[in-house]
């Protein structure tokens, strides 16, 4: 029994591919909606399912192509995150025989697919994790790493990637002189479609190694979002899920983690790192002249339309790129528009991490480079203003 499997995003499709493959079914997938159109055409699946929202050739194209092109009546499920009343009932009207709304469990997914087109006679039982949830939003995540041949979690991120769909990680090697870029490239093996390793010959520091790897990402079509987070896992990857759910649901830009301690959370800092962090939170609020609790977090993420703004220019500073980040915002919408745009969301972990690349003698200089910042972006904003004024006189 052949499937012929159509979305734009293909972090979508490889794990649904597996799992009816694994089932029994043959399974062709394709992210190209025009192309699919050909491979219909030579393929002759015995099922069609297609996602709605494409560029391009839409969903509905397809469909129509299917009934009234071809007058064929073959069996078509549309697996889509439209949820809108018009677009299912037109699919409807068009003659598809089921409509799924992602997010939805690959379980459900094979059962419909069973009832429509029936078991294949040769096939196996899936073994393993079942929960799997095919999500509307694909993600990706950039990890930095330097000299982490020790201390990388490798199995933890490949368990979460195999049982969370939707991420692609990117790791990038920030010129490790350890074996770092020997493990990750190992890490990636036989896994290229859910994980990218990005290799910085020279070391350039945490703000460097972030800023490539997020413009890199940013060239992927198919991520919806894009986000950071640090190599040691001091954020949990179920609380960086948890920011994903927020700026998916919300109209903020940027969702930052924060290790604000609370009832049932599991926030642990080292005692003199913990006075040091409050007195440069201090500084921090009063250059951004926004409240944040912590900019410091390792895990954020950022819709798509925003990366350029974020991270095109290079950082002034090595280690509180953050702050900048966010007054780069604040200078390209306005302070006021920038706080609507800027979601900060408590963490329910953050453990700090032994083997930590930032030293307390780090920490004291970091006093200094904001009093930098301070200066390097009053000086942007100045001569933004100036800008603004010449273009109004020219009008």
């Amino acid at each position: 029994m052949k499937v012929l499997a159509i979305d734009d995003q293909q972090l979508v499709l490889l794990p649904m591919q597996k799992r009816l493959t694994e089932l029994g079914y043959e399974v062709v997938i394709e992210t190209d909606a025009y192309k699919s159109l050909e491979v219909y055409n030579s393929y002759s699946p015995d099922l069609v399912i297609v996602d709605i929202n494409m560029p391009g050739v839409s969903g509905l194209d397809i469909i129509k192509h299917i009934r009234k092109t071809k007058n064929d009546q073959i069996p078509i499920m549309v697996l889509s995150g439209n949820t809108q009343d018009n677009t299912i009932m037109e699919a409807y009207e068009l003659g598809i025989n089921d409509y799924m709304k992602k997010p939805l469990s690959l379980n459900e997914i094979c059962v419909r697919v069973k009832r429509l087109i029936g078991v294949p006679a040769k096939g196996s039982e899936v073994k393993g994790n079942s929960d799997i949830m095919i999500q509307q939003r694909c993600v990706g995540v950039v990890i930095p790493c330097y000299n982490e041949e020790e201390r990388l979690l490798s199995d933890e991120f490949l368990n979460y990637i195999k049982t969370n769909s939707g991420y692609h990680l990117c790791f990038v090697n920030d010129g490790s002189k350890d074996k770092t870029l020997e493990v990750l490239n190992d890490l990636r093996k036989g896994r290229e479609d859910y994980i990218t390793v990005y290799d910085c010959e020279k070391n350039g520091g945490k703000a460097e190694a972030v800023r490539l790897g997020m413009l890199f990402m940013a060239e992927k079509d198919d991520l919806d979002y894009i986000g950071f987070l640090d190599a040691d896992l001091s954020t949990d990857l179920a609380d960086f899920d948890d920011l994903v759910k927020t700026i998916e649901t919300t109209d903020f830009k940027i969702v930052s983690g924060s290790r604000i301690s609370r009832m049932g959370a599991d926030i642990t800092k080292e005692s003199a790192r913990k006075i040091i962090s409050l007195t440069i939170n201090f500084i921090i609020r009063k250059i951004l002249s926004m409240d944040f609790k912590d900019t410091q977090c390792g895990a954020k993420i950022f819709s798509k339309d925003v990366i350029d703004i974020a991270f095109k220019e290079k950082f002034v500073t090595q280690w509180i790129f953050d702050v900048e980040i966010f007054k780069r915002m604040s200078i390209r919408y306005g302070l006021k528009k920038a706080k609507t745009m800027l979601c900060e969301q408590p963490l329910k972990r953050w453990i700090h991490a032994d083997g930590s690349k930032l030293s307390m003698k780090d920490s004291v200089k970091i006093v200094g480079q904001l009093a930098q910042i301070a200066w390097v972006y009053r000086t942007k904003k100045m001569k933004n203003k100036i800008l603004k004024a010449k273009v109004l006189k020219t009008i």
